[in-house]
């Protein structure tokens, strides 16, 4: 079986191509034309996969490339995933992240529309919570343009199943972190931190909102969900959480406790760091996808945060030539 992953070269493309390789499928990476690579969390997979040129903000070369394969799946992972840059850059977030799914959606349509399709959506569009958990069926309230471009995206998949009949599905997936995040996102911003104040390679680390509360899980078992919805008899719709919450000092405690350090002699708080609008609470719901997909997290928080801390260790050594 053929896949098509748009974003292959982030955190989520990643884990996904690991997955669906031990599968057996035959994996295609979608890559924008670059003067710069950055492969490095796909090296390990260059052998056994293929990169296509392709980008989410031109129609003609959607459509050509899905053609060229003729995947049985398309996984939309690809976005302007940092909410932060989303301020910044409304505009472009909104063309990739919005009308970039509606670009892959439209190629389907076009060249194949029984090709299954996964949109990538996000606990980001729950934004300022109406309820709590949040479920499939809570209303959107979102707090950032990377949020309201969520959105679009969502119900333009939600629009072109109903409309064409089309396998189209979206996960709403709630936090999930890897030693393969970015270096700018919070969490492992914070491991990360944490290990190079531990090897004495920094002295503090600045933080903004320390009462911010999210749903954390993993994201090697949250690309399983991605798989699985795409295995249904009907194209649905799944919140992917681990439907537990914790705030980012708690985080901070977790990781900063792995080292047998005193967080509250490193962490200085920067208002600089806070979010225009912030997103003070996000827990989900999964019993959807529990009863349906029979899909459950096998990683707990403790676990998770052990595991970045671990790796961030050995990459700082490594980077440093510590021993």
């Amino acid at each position: 079986m053929k896949a098509l992953i748009t974003g292959i070269t982030g955190q989520d493309g990643s884990y996904l191509a690991d997955f669906l390789l031990d599968k057996g499928c035959e994996v295609f990476g979608m890559v924008r034309r670059s003067s710069t690579e950055n492969f490095e969390r796909i090296n390990h997979l260059r052998d056994r996969i293929t990169l296509v040129q392709a980008d989410l903000m031109d129609q003609v070369s959607m459509i050509k490339v899905i053609d060229e394969i003729r995947p049985a799946e398309v996984y939309n992972l690809a976005a302007m995933s940092f909410v932060p840059t989303s301020w910044d850059q409304p505009v472009l977030t909104g063309e990739v992240t919005a009308l970039g799914a509606t670009r892959v959606l439209e190629a389907i349509k076009v060249v194949d529309p029984k090709i299954k399709f996964y949109q990538a959506s996000s606990s980001e569009m729950f934004g300022k919570v109406v309820e709590v958990p949040q479920t499939e069926k809570t209303p959107f309230y979102p707090r950032s343009p990377y949020g309201v471009a969520k959105v679009y995206a969502h119900w333009i998949t939600v629009n072109y199943r109903e409309s064409y009949n089309m396998f189209a599905v979206s996960g709403i997936l709630f936090n999930h972190e890897s030693p393969r995040r970015g270096l700018e996102f919070v969490t492992r911003k914070v491991t990360y931190g944490a290990a190079k104040i531990k090897l004495g390679l920094a002295s503090e680390l600045r933080m903004g909102n320390l009462d911010a509360s999210r749903d954390w899980g993993y994201a090697k078992d949250y690309v399983q969900a991605m798989w699985l919805m795409l295995q249904q008899e009907k194209p649905l719709d799944y919140v992917i959480s681990s439907e537990r919450t914790h705030t980012v000092r708690q985080l901070v405690e977790a990781a900063f406790s792995c080292l047998d350090l005193d967080w509250k002699k490193h962490i200085k708080i920067d208002r600089r760091l806070v979010r225009p609008a912030e997103v003070d609470q996000l827990l989900g719901n999964s019993a959807k996808a529990h009863k349906e997909l029979g899909w459950y997290p096998t990683t707990s928080f403790e676990e998770l945060v052990r595991i970045m801390v671990d790796a961030d260790m050995k990459l700082l050594k490594k980077q440093n030539n510590i021993a």
